[in-house]
């Protein structure tokens, strides 16, 4: 039996990134938690107790429809940010990233496009609004949290900058300059 060939170039560097920091699951959790257990408490007092909730109550179709609404809509918030990951590859042919669950597969970056590139850090909320996949002032940012990065400077048809959040900038940038001949 042949060994079977991988497609891929081989991986000199990964960093997965997850959406943990707890500020942000502070704010997050009490609001979804609180959405989901007000709708789920209104559904059952209202419409199987039979007891109107508040002084003006919501008619029990529109409570049937938006109370799982709204609970489907917090319960996915959290399992969206509990899931999403930032996973950055430097490969023999380039860079990599994958935004998980909103890319499918990974969104390669050649060396051929990259015209320059640096470790930096940057203001996530002045510069780019935030974190996730943003756009800003700088170009396109993927970052899931701190305010260090890679940041690219693409040419060869693909103009624009590309800024990559990364807890390790310093050790993406080596990964980078061996992988390009560089170092």
């Amino acid at each position: 039996m042949a060994p079977i060939l991988s497609l891929t170039p081989p991986v000199r560097f990964r960093e997965e990134q997850r959406f943990r920091q707890m500020w942000i699951w502070l704010l997050i959790l009490p609001v979804c938690v609180g959405v989901i257990g007000f709708f789920g408490w209104a559904m059952v007092e209202q419409l199987v107790q039979g007891h109107p909730v508040g002084n003006q109550p919501m008619p029990d179709l529109m409570l049937m429809i938006m109370g799982p609404l709204f609970i489907l809509v917090m319960a996915g918030l959290l399992w969206l940010m509990w899931v999403a990951r930032l996973v950055t590859e430097v490969r023999d042919d380039g860079i990599y990233i994958r935004f998980y669950p909103f890319h499918r597969g990974f969104h390669g970056f050649l060396w051929e496009e990259i015209e320059t590139f640096e470790a930096r850090t940057y203001r996530p909320i002045l510069d780019y609004g935030g974190w996730g996949i943003r756009f800003g002032s700088g170009g396109k940012a993927y970052n899931v949290s701190g305010n260090r990065a890679l940041q690219l400077a693409l040419g060869s048809g693909r103009s624009g900058r590309v800024l990559i959040g990364s807890q390790r900038p310093e050790e993406l940038a080596m990964a980078v300059k061996s992988a390009r001949g560089e170092a």
